[in-house]
């Protein structure tokens, strides 16, 4: 497609009003919801281990510099005040299916992104007419029911409506008016564009190319001499506001995996063999739960200096065989050139197909989160709390005091806040596990608060 028939394909999505919808630092937000003592206070949400990594920071953390992505003991030393909490997916999955419900009520067509972001085709529900003040009312409406802020952008294509939803952060709406498009997109940094990660940012750079603006200066064939063919001819397309992306619900899931990151290096064959075999289960694990397939393995390799590497095995048809694909990681990994000590090891299987050469059945196991976690740091199953599967941020239930949530666990004693949802925060409370026990319980569910 040349340049012209690229601008002219802007005009078939004239008609369309997308809305995107993104919960605020949500796992934090929940969090924060739960547990009233930590309102308005800095929250890091993560790993709690040597090597976690923090999923989400809450408003107040990230004031301070901390941010998701970045390692935990990066985010405490910005952070110090925070409370450091292990991820409740449990309690995060509850509230996604409300705000994803109540979204459904603006349309048919809506497209789950993740646990807490999706796109809305108003165009397909009866709010065409009056985008702005729907999205008011959704936006309220999820407040009403779960407590959280979303923001939401509208706009005529998806990446419009996503950047606005960006720039209206936190607790914001902002509608985009298909006239007021390169008003709005113009002056954006390039990095806000989705897909331009630090090594394209890096590359247009070399070009002087730092806002969107810039970025659509360039021609075309200097684009893809830059960044690819593929990448050069995505970014002169989305410079110009053209998203041809329709609004696509139950769009089926692109991969399945699972990633550990190790208390310490490992190194030697064996070690790196070994845990390579976990992981590879804990991925066929969630493969099973998908169901079917994959015909694609590929392997995710950091070493101790940080170096990440990935490399992929692709078989000759769709495999649902736990020794083929197992056996397909080793070989991606193996291509990876591991020589050195390894911090991080992850295993994902692409190309997913609802039929396969064999699908046997994983035993009982539940499907583990949909999110990839460090194996190192998951909490026991529930029952008696103890030092070894104590986490900060679980659910534990006493007798006579109630409802809490754990602070810390040093031998046998229990530092615990008895407070939830619908209660005055509380102060901290020492608890004696051998004359007081506890027990680890599910989170409290949206459907099951007052």
């Amino acid at each position: 497609m040349d340049p012209a028939q690229l601008a002219d394909a802007s005009r078939l999505r004239t008609r369309a009003t997308v809305l995107h919808a993104d919960a605020d630092s949500f796992f934090a937000a929940v969090e924060q919801r739960d547990k009233p003592s930590l309102r308005g206070r800095p929250v890091l949400v993560g790993g709690t281990g040597p090597r976690g990594v923090v999923s989400t920071a809450s408003y107040e953390a990230r004031r301070a510099g901390a941010r998701s992505a970045m390692s935990m003991s990066r985010a405490r030393r910005l952070s110090p005040a925070a409370a450091v909490l292990f991820p409740r997916f449990e309690a995060y999955s509850a509230y996604s299916r409300i705000i994803m419900a109540t979204l459904g009520s603006l349309s048919e067509l809506v497209e789950p992104l993740s646990i807490d972001e999706a796109f809305v085709d108003l165009e397909a529900g009866p709010f065409a007419d009056d985008p702005a003040g729907a999205a008011a009312d959704v936006r309220a409406l999820i407040r009403e029911r779960t407590g959280l802020a979303v923001s939401i952008g509208i706009g005529r294509t998806k990446l419009i409506a996503k950047l606005a939803s960006d720039a209206g952060k936190p607790d914001g709406l902002l509608v985009v008016e298909p006239a007021d498009e390169d008003d709005f997109l113009l002056p954006l940094p390039v990095r806000a564009v989705p897909g331009i990660g630090p090594a394209t940012a890096a590359a247009l750079e070399r070009l002087d190319v730092r806002t969107v603006a810039d970025l659509r200066r360039q021609e075309l064939d200097v684009l893809t001499m830059t960044v690819g063919e593929s990448s050069g001819v995505n970014l002169f397309r989305l410079a110009r506001g053209i998203d041809l992306r329709p609004v696509a619900p139950g769009g089926e899931r692109k991969s399945v995996g699972a990633e550990r990151t190790f208390a310490e290096d490992i190194f030697g064959a064996d070690l790196i063999a070994a845990a390579i075999d976990r992981v590879a289960d804990e991925a066929l694990r969630r493969l099973t739960a998908h169901g079917g397939g994959a015909r694609t393995v590929v392997a995710k390799v950091r070493f101790a200096d940080f170096t990440t590497l990935t490399r992929s095995v692709t078989l000759a048809q769709p495999s649902a065989e736990p020794a083929e694909l197992r056996a397909a990681a080793h070989q991606a990994a193996r291509a990876a050139g591991i020589s050195d000590s390894v911090r991080l090891l992850g295993v994902s299987f692409h190309n997913l197909s609802a039929h396969a050469q064999l699908t046997l059945p994983w035993g009982d196991d539940e499907p583990a989160p949909p999110v990839d976690d460090d194996l190192d740091d998951t909490p026991a199953t529930l029952g008696l709390l103890t030092e070894e599967n104590a986490r900060p941020g679980l659910d534990v239930e006493h007798p006579s005091l109630g409802r809490g949530w754990v602070v810390h666990v040093r031998g046998r004693q229990a530092t615990v806040r008895f407070e939830s949802v619908d209660t005055p925060p509380a102060r901290s409370q020492v608890v004696d596990l051998d004359t007081d026990p506890l027990l680890l319980v599910p989170p409290l569910t949206p459907d099951g608060l007052t």
